[in-house]
């Protein structure tokens, strides 16, 4: 018998399970698709990863340290993870959220600049900063390559000792107020003394009386559009990642030649992950070519090149979900990433892993609790109203 279960490949399971095994448990990490798969929350090519997080210090602490995490696994991999692309974030007022994450980065000594309107357009002339009253850039932030990424870190799991199986599972047999097994759907049960479910958008259909009201998985579009021939102003080396928070937008320069990435952070409908069609919306695209005429105005009639389909699994004040199951007293539940959760995955990991050993979370981590009421709160992605809507086409 082994010595954890942890259910889920993606940022969340993929690092509690290295970390388990590194620290000598006993682990099989099973996944319903595989690591990295393309109806994973974590699939896709690349994610942003940054510090900014407003007033927020924890948030902020754990993406610097997660960061180097990232990076150490690139060094044991052997392939490029990280793209040091720098991480721009465009203020439409003086008092937001990027004046608050300023504030926060240097107080906590992470490198940050403020930008005028004037020295954005000076940087990167092909960026417009019009209705803007200035930028906050993070030098030391960029990318990730999710996929890639996930992969690295199974095999690191691997090359540990860990196990990885391919199953489809749900909780199986209980005694005395403990997990004993999860069941396949081949009928194969894989039992444990411990158990970690981080299955992101599958967990609420799994433990519906536990969070099912608790994660909401919506759909989100991702558009990935070609430049113009011979432009290559938009690739990594020229232009930062960025996020338009008040517009609601966010976005990545063009890497491995793939598109200049750009999406939507609003919430899309409600979205089964398994069976749901990745189709993405055409008034999403409308939405897109109008805030490229604005912000990025060389693409706005570019072709959109590829398209993703993705999904949050959103708790209402955008806090993750990393507790003990109420009920069962050797289950923990990991989850609720909220569209900000895959850069936090080596820290996340860890935490986890010092909760299995005993740790009792303190007054910042309470946040993370099931129980108790969350009420809605500031968003740790993008603004909740775009401005998008108000803007003239």
């Amino acid at each position: 018998m082994t010595d954890l279960v942890v259910v889920g490949a993606g940022a969340m399971g993929g690092w509690t399970a290295l970390e388990a095994a590194r620290g000598g448990r006993r682990t099989t990490l099973v996944d319903a698709f595989g690591p990295g798969s393309s109806r994973a929350t974590s699939g896709d090519e690349t994610r942003i990863i940054r510090s900014s997080h407003g007033a927020d210090g924890l948030y902020t602490r754990w993406s610097r340290e997660a960061r180097d995490g990232w990076k150490a696994l690139e060094d044991e991999a052997g392939e490029r993870l990280f793209i040091r692309a720098g991480m721009l974030w465009f203020a439409h007022r003086e008092d937001g959220f990027e004046a608050a994450s300023l504030r926060t980065l240097q107080s906590l000594g992470i490198p940050v600049e403020r930008l005028s309107p004037a020295d954005i357009e000076a940087r990167w002339p092909h960026v417009s900063a019009t209705g803007l009253s200035f930028a906050v850039l993070e030098p030391d932030a960029g990318i990730l390559m999710a996929r890639r990424a996930v992969l690295a870190a199974a095999r690191a799991f691997g090359g540990s000792g860990g196990r990885l199986e391919l199953a489809s599972v749900r909780p199986g047999r209980v005694d005395r107020g403990r997990l004993l097994d999860v069941r396949a759907g081949d009928g194969n049960r894989i039992a444990g003394d411990e158990f970690v479910f981080a299955c992101g958008p599958w967990l609420p259909g799994l433990f519906p009386a536990v969070v099912g009201e608790l994660i909401r998985v919506t759909k989100q579009d991702v558009l990935f559009v070609g430049p113009p021939p011979g432009d290559g102003r938009f690739a990594a080396e020229w232009t930062p990642s960025w996020v338009d928070y008040d517009a609601s937008f966010y976005g990545m320069p063009v890497v491995d030649g793939r598109g200049f990435k750009v999406a939507p952070d609003r919430y899309g409908p409600v979205f089964e992950p398994t069976a749901g069609e990745r189709m993405v919306d055409p008034e999403t695209v409308r939405l897109t070519r109008r805030f490229l005429r604005r912000r990025f105005p060389a693409l706005a009639e570019q072709p959109v090149v590829e398209t993703r389909v993705c999904q949050y699994e959103t708790t209402p004040d955008t806090h993750f979900v990393l507790d003990r199951h109420p009920e069962l007293t050797n289950v923990w539940l990991v989850g609720g990433g909220s569209g900000h959760a895959f850069k936090h995955g080596p820290v996340i990991g860890r935490y986890v892993v010092s909760l299995l050993d005993g740790h009792r979370p303190d007054e910042e981590e309470a946040r993370f609790s099931i129980a108790g009421g969350r009420t809605s709160g500031i968003g740790l992605r993008t603004g909740a109203d775009s401005i998008v809507d108000h803007w003239d086409d």
